[in-house]
């Protein structure tokens, strides 16, 4: 994908598998035209704020319209990710839905007190993972009003 063009979700997911079920899902429902998959935690903050292999001609910084972000990924987790996003007034207004198999209550408290837009749980089957994903471009994409 085109970078320049108008990035819809960033994904930010370590697990290869949770990734493509939430790709295929989205592209099912016309909803992952404009969709950029990193793998870690510094590879989301590289693209948010142009850096390392992400830097741009164009403009330095990339405003997804949402950022689905799991918090238990490699080099930054995703907590610490969330907490750069909304510490820039560049990127605090970017909505964030965590999208995680935790259900610890501090990981949950810590996401909100950090500005997370939402915390969702991954459900184990493929069905209330699949519905789940759909709820979620539909909302995000679709209906959600964002201040751009």
């Amino acid at each position: 994908m085109d970078i320049h063009n108008k990035v819809e979700i960033l994904l930010a997911e370590d697990s290869q598998h949770d990734a493509e079920l939430t790709i295929r899902e989205l592209k099912k429902h016309k909803m992952a035209n404009n969709l950029v998959h990193v793998k870690d935690g510094e590879e989301a903050l590289n693209f948010i704020f142009g850096r390392g292999a992400y830097i741009s001609r164009k403009d330095r910084i990339h405003f997804p319209k949402v950022i689905l972000l799991d918090i238990q990924m490699p080099k930054v987790n995703g907590i610490e990710v969330l907490r750069q996003i909304k510490e820039d007034p560049r990127t605090r207004s970017i909505p964030v839905v965590i999208l995680t198999s935790s259900k610890e209550h501090p990981d949950v408290k810590a996401c909100y007190e950090l500005g997370a837009n939402s915390y969702i749980v991954k459900p184990v089957n493929f069905e209330g993972f699949a519905e789940s994903i759909r709820n979620l471009g539909f909302y995000w994409l679709l209906l959600n009003q964002s201040p751009e």
